[in-house]
């Protein structure tokens, strides 16, 4: 498995990291604006964002004194490529299911 998309995996693995995805989906937010949605202190929330930023998840701009962490969709094709060809796998097995019982009906 290639780095990238070890370190998306790695990434997702967490469900902190997870919800700031999920997050970050809905609106790019500083790290003070994450850290009030979580019980923890502002160093752990931006070790999650170091951590999403390595799996090439989120992208981090500095405006002035803040840093706006942004969701990187591309960042994730990379887990979607893996998981396609589970996809392929599973659409074959039941293409092959479904052609052994219409033949088991005749």
């Amino acid at each position: 498995m290639q780095t990238q998309t070890q370190n998306a995996f790695r990434a997702l693995a967490d469900p902190t990291r997870r919800d700031i995805v999920q997050m970050l989906a809905a609106q790019d937010m500083t790290i003070a604006q994450l850290t009030d949605q979580f019980e923890m202190t502002r160093a752990a929330v931006k070790k999650h964002l170091t951590v999403l930023s390595d799996g090439g998840l989120i992208t981090v701009e500095a405006r002035g004194r803040e840093r706006i962490n942004r969701l990187e969709p591309k960042g994730m094709a990379p887990v979607l490529d893996w998981l396609s060809y589970f996809d392929q796998f599973w659409d074959d097995r039941l293409n092959n299911l479904k052609e052994a019982i219409e033949r088991n009906k005749k």
